[in-house]
């Protein structure tokens, strides 16, 4: 079958390796005209690198990433609500990858560069007669005929136009969104993610590569601050302005006095290499993918607040359905209703989770119990009830540990 795919970001690349590896014919059309490793740090998930163990990539990751020992929650002061044990130490029959969101994707365009064709400077902005894809590139507009479409186009996808014309821009809840990378001194184990704080002001912290000869590590963090009440019809920063350098007044006083016993965050903030501003959104979960031979993944599909690293991992986890699918029916239509059977429901559980704080919302109760901190959680909240809750949000979110 020709299958030609909208965007070369991590979701459109994994679905061209598993699908090349199930014997299509794969075309990846990528808007970018350089790609370049931008970008800063995200989290695989177990399941998302067992799907890339299938396509040969675990050496390759191990070699590039952290291997995520915890998960671990913590108040604004540092104090640890949960340690929740992840990849093979939480007994998954994967990793959990900390892992440079651009290197990541790079790897995988030279990957699939070496399997399918892979164009940069093409941008799909349409499609005519169900199956002929309208391009614009430097060379001007053209068209390509396929099989199957697949939109792998991100949040601003224009294949998603195509099911929901009026949808207009992404929803905003008024959290705007830092993220940068810093060389300092490992924290913890050198292999621990974080979550400090609550919905209003909180600190994702972890690792993306080992620690030079200097000792110092590279370290990813996104500090999340409300800045607008959350109110209907809130209108997010042009999208012109997203991805623009963040500055440190906007974080300081916010974060400014967030010193812990085993990190300093304003020094990490202060020491950064770059720092870039997005405004938090997503999308309303779309009653179908599928309009005739062309269907969504990734973020074109179900765009989602980044809480639980489920973005990354959740595109991933499309690219193996929707090659799973093409295999286990011969009919298009057919193949394509049961990919969203299974991808569809899943996703837009995660979208309301995430919109209610998803696993932050065990964050914003030890803060409304105890805001100046605690001598002993129990005192404050039952430990068991947190795991119970952190439990059930990971197995709604797909996370399966091995039972043998």
């Amino acid at each position: 079958m020709k299958i030609l795919i909208a965007g070369g970001g991590i979701g459109g690349l994994t679905a061209a390796l598993a699908l090349q590896a199930r014997g299509h014919e794969v075309t990846v059309l990528e808007s970018v005209r350089e790609p370049k490793p931008l970008g800063v740090g995200i989290n695989l998930l177990p399941h998302a690198v067992g799907v890339l163990d299938g396509l040969g990539l675990l050496p390759a990751l191990r070699e590039m990433a952290v291997e995520t020992s915890a998960l671990v929650f913590a108040n604004k002061h540092g104090q640890a609500i949960h340690r929740d044990p992840r990849g093979l130490a939480g007994g998954y029959s994967h990793p959990q990858f900390s892992i440079h969101r651009g290197e990541l994707q790079m790897r995988l365009w030279r990957e699939a560069s070496a399997k399918v064709t892979v164009l940069s400077g093409q941008r799909v902005v349409g499609v005519r007669d169900g199956n002929v894809a309208l391009i614009e590139a430097a060379d001007g507009p053209r068209e390509q005929a396929a099989d199957l479409i697949v939109g792998a186009d991100g949040i601003h996808s224009a294949l998603r136009k195509r099911l929901a014309p009026d949808e207009g821009p992404p929803r905003w809840r008024g959290v705007m969104m830092w993220r940068g990378t810093s060389w300092a001194p490992p924290f913890l184990d050198g292999k621990t993610m974080v979550q400090a704080g609550h919905s209003q002001a909180k600190f994702v912290v972890y690792p993306i590569g080992a620690p030079r000869a200097d000792g110092l590590q590279l370290i990813n963090w996104i500090a999340d601050r409300r800045v607008h009440e959350a109110t209907p019809g809130l209108t997010a920063p042009d999208r012109a302005d997203w991805s623009r350098a963040g500055r440190l007044g906007d974080l300081l006083p916010t974060f400014g006095g967030w010193h812990f016993d085993w990190l300093d965050v304003p020094a990490l903030i202060t020491r950064a290499e770059q720092m870039l501003e997005w405004p938090m959104v997503d999308r309303d979960p779309l009653p179908r993918w599928q309009l005739g031979p062309t269907t969504l993944l990734g973020d074109a599909a179900h765009p989602m607040y980044p809480i639980g690293s489920n973005g990354a991992t959740q595109a991933i986890m499309d690219a193996r359905a929707l090659a799973d699918a093409l295999t286990n029916h011969a009919d298009l239509g057919t193949a394509l209703a049961a990919f969203e059977d299974e991808r569809r429901p899943l996703c837009a559980r995660i979208v309301e989770m995430n919109r209610r704080e998803g696993l932050d919302a065990i964050l914003d109760r030890v803060e409304a119990l105890a805001p100046e901190g605690f001598t002993r959680l129990e005192d404050v909240i039952d430990p068991a009830e947190v795991a119970t809750e952190i439990n059930r949000y990971k197995a709604a979110a797909g996370h399966r540990v091995r039972t043998t």
